[in-house]
C-alpha cells in the first residue's frame, strides 16, 4: 500500500540492574564471595548467603576473613569473622547504560569484630581505573 508506514518490532524494555563491581572491574550480582582489600588481598567476604538484591540495597549474612598481619602481614593468619553486609548507594555506572553499582559496604559484626574495626563500619566503594577500592567513611 502506498504511504503506509512500517512498523517495527517493539523494543524490549531495559530492566535496570544493580551490581557489585569487583577487584577486576567485572560486575557482579550475589557473588559468593568479594575481597574488600585490593591492593593486599588480606580481608575477604567469603560463604556470602544472599537473603536481598534489589535494585537500592542487597543483604547477605558469610564470613569476614582478615589478615591479623602479626607478627608481620606475610606472616599473619587469616582469622574469620561472622558477618552481616549490606550492599546500598546504588549510582550509575558510567559507561554501562541501564546498570548501577553499588557504592557502600557496611559490615555488622555480630560477635567479635577484627580489631580495631568497630562492630558496625560502613565503606565507601570508590573507584580508581575503573576498579573499585573500598575506602572507610
Amino acid at each position: 500500500m502506498a504511504g503506509a508506514g512500517t512498523v517495527g518490532a517493539p523494543r524490549p524494555a531495559v530492566v535496570p540492574v544493580t551490581v557489585v563491581v569487583d577487584c577486576s572491574g567485572e560486575a557482579r550480582v550475589r557473588p559468593a564471595d568479594y575481597l574488600l582489600a585490593c591492593g593486599d588481598g588480606n580481608n575477604r567476604l567469603v560463604g556470602l548467603r544472599w537473603d536481598t538484591w534489589g535494585a537500592v540495597t542487597a543483604t547477605a549474612t558469610g564470613t569476614d576473613m582478615v589478615n591479623d598481619c602479626v607478627p608481620y602481614c606475610a606472616a599473619g593468619r587469616f582469622r574469620g569473622y561472622p558477618v552481616n553486609v549490606t550492599l546500598s548507594g546504588p549510582e550509575p555506572w558510567p559507561g554501562h547504560p541501564g546498570t548501577s553499582r553499588f557504592t557502600t559496604v557496611r559490615l555488622v559484626f555480630p560477635g567479635p569484630a577484627p580489631s580495631p574495626l568497630p562492630h558496625d563500619v560502613t565503606y565507601r566503594i570508590v573507584w580508581a581505573d575503573g576498579r573499585p577500592a573500598p575506602t572507610a567513611s
